[in-house]
């Protein structure tokens, strides 16, 4: 299968970018520490299977999905209240403008695929050329525009 995976030294040697990644989406520092530790222990369980060939990019991948799990097991099932968060929350500036972006990108995510939301998160958020975004998801470029015109075409529908 090619090169086999050295999980100690990947893990030194790209775990800060991964723990970067997971902060970005994320943006908690202790759940982005989490999802940086379940990017590596998948790393390990599936390393018989993977190869050395351009790991950051397999890191970069598997570091957003953990991420993007994470966000829809949040909104699933919520952690409990924490009184210093609360009490952060209705302290912070904007806190409405960030509401209600995020309930936007729930309902517009909550009935896509895993596979679209990553392509939007590397094209929208991340600005991935759509040739890059396509050879990170493993499409074609015209599959990828397809799948953002579909976003898209979704998102206008909600607003509407």
């Amino acid at each position: 299968m090619g090169d086999s995976i050295d999980v100690e030294e990947m893990y030194r040697r790209y775990g800060p970018m991964v723990l970067r990644r997971c902060r970005r989406l994320l943006g908690d520092e202790e759940q982005a520490l989490d999802a940086m530790q379940d990017t590596f222990v998948r790393l390990i369980r599936y390393q018989q299977r993977l190869t050395a060939q351009a790991p950051s990019s397999l890191l970069y991948r598997m570091a957003t999905h953990v991420c993007l799990n994470r966000i829809r097991s949040r909104k699933r099932a919520p952690a409990t209240a924490n009184t210093e968060l609360l009490e952060r929350i209705a302290t912070d500036e904007g806190v409405e403008e960030r509401s209600l972006s995020r309930t936007i990108l729930d309902r517009l995510f909550g009935r896509e695929p895993v596979s679209t939301r990553m392509i939007a998160v590397l094209h929208w958020h991340d600005g991935l050329t759509l040739a890059e975004t396509a050879a990170e998801v493993g499409l074609s470029v015209s599959g990828v525009r397809k799948r953002l015109r579909k976003l898209q075409a979704a998102s206008l529908g909600e607003a509407q």
